[in-house]
């Protein structure tokens, strides 16, 4: 029966912890994390704590289960706030079941392991040796504790081996689950990243664009808003990849995105479409405002030095074309075109230049 009860417990435990882990994959507990968070991870592993003391082996008026595990976990993760919280409502659980010696040490018992978890965090080793040393240091304040309340011998030396074993698989289990869910979310962000973005530039990549494209079109059509869309091309880029090379190259590239970035709005959105092209989409913008914007961009391009690797510093220029939906274009989906047009226009025309659609 004891080893059936906390296995029970083990599985409990395991469940719950794998469905808050999947829901919480995206924005999970850290010591960083807002308090508010904190508390309610406190919460929930207080809710926890209590629902496995229901599933708790009871040797008459004390009982045995795996309560100590969430607090462990929460206050590993979460740091000392929600390890208190946890720690309030176990101990109000707990004396909610019965008021007697046995609860009265139930008490010392998860203060004393609240504070072991706490000081084995700060510990300078190895993540595995510091759930290790808050494992086994809630073990043995269990068993000395449990001597106290049961004299039984027979009773203690199935009791405490079996709770051992126990405790190390579901804390061992409890942090393995967490840390391959929260490795899996960062693989997928980051494929996710690198499918939505230009791993040169760290701008949107064409995908990107046309998703945001699409939806920002709509919006302006349903809003009768102005939208407008630059395209801006390096002038002779490949004179800059023949005489210094892609690799310097590159160095243009990454720069000249960083100058769009810092030149337009905050909440516009610059996207590197392939090669030496770039665009910008700049919302609910008219089309003297967008020139204006260009010329900025223009300007401050022609005057940046571009570094390169070897030291040295050259000047590139671009042209632009401009486009502006409800001033020089009719239709959202003629955007692209007329901006597109427009560039030609300005290299056909001498280049280091804005042509307006």
């Amino acid at each position: 029966m004891i080893i059936k009860e906390l296995i029970s417990n083990l599985a409990i435990l395991v469940t719950t912890l794998l469905l808050y882990t999947q829901t919480t994959s995206k924005k999970p507990l850290e010591t960083s994390s807002l308090v508010s968070k904190k508390i309610i991870a406190g919460f929930l592993a207080g809710v926890l704590s209590n629902v496995l003391m229901q599933y708790s082996m009871n040797l008459g008026e004390t009982i045995v289960d795996l309560r100590h595990v969430p607090l462990i976990v929460v206050t590993y993760y979460g740091g000392t706030l929600p390890g208190i919280i946890a720690m309030f409502f176990i101990i109000i659980g707990r004396f909610m079941i019965g008021v007697n010696s046995s609860s009265l040490a139930a008490l010392i018992m998860i203060i004393l392991i609240t504070s072991v978890t706490v000081l084995s965090k700060q510990m300078n080793v190895r993540k595995s040796m510091k759930i290790f040393t808050a494992l086994t240091a809630s073990n043995i304040i269990f068993t000395v504790i449990i001597s106290f309340l049961i004299r039984d011998l027979n009773t203690m030396l199935v009791l405490a081996p079996s709770f051992w074993i126990l405790s190390y698989t579901a804390g061992f289990t409890s942090f393995y689950i967490i840390e391959y869910v929260r490795k899996n979310q960062r693989v997928l962000d980051y494929y996710k990243s690198e499918a939505t973005t230009d791993g040169l530039t760290g701008l949107n990549n064409v995908r990107k664009f046309d998703e945001i494209f699409n939806q920002v079109s709509s919006q302006a059509k349903q809003k009768n808003e102005r939208l407008s869309l630059l395209f801006i091309d390096i002038d002779h880029f490949k004179t800059v990849n023949d005489n210094y090379g892609h690799k310097e190259g590159d160095q243009v590239l990454i720069q000249l995105g960083e100058i769009l970035k810092n030149t337009v709005r905050s909440f516009d959105v610059v996207s590197r479409n392939g090669g030496e092209e770039f665009t910008v989409i700049l919302l609910d913008c008219p089309t003297e405002r967008a020139e204006q914007i260009s010329e900025t961009i223009r300007k401050n391009v022609e005057m940046h030095p571009f570094s390169l690797t070897t030291g040295e510093t050259i000047h590139v220029t671009v042209s632009i074309g401009l486009a502006s939906y409800r001033e020089t274009t009719e239709s959202t989906n003629e955007l692209l075109k007329d901006a597109d047009d427009a560039l030609y226009e300005a290299k056909k025309g001498g280049r280091n230049r804005v042509c307006i659609a």
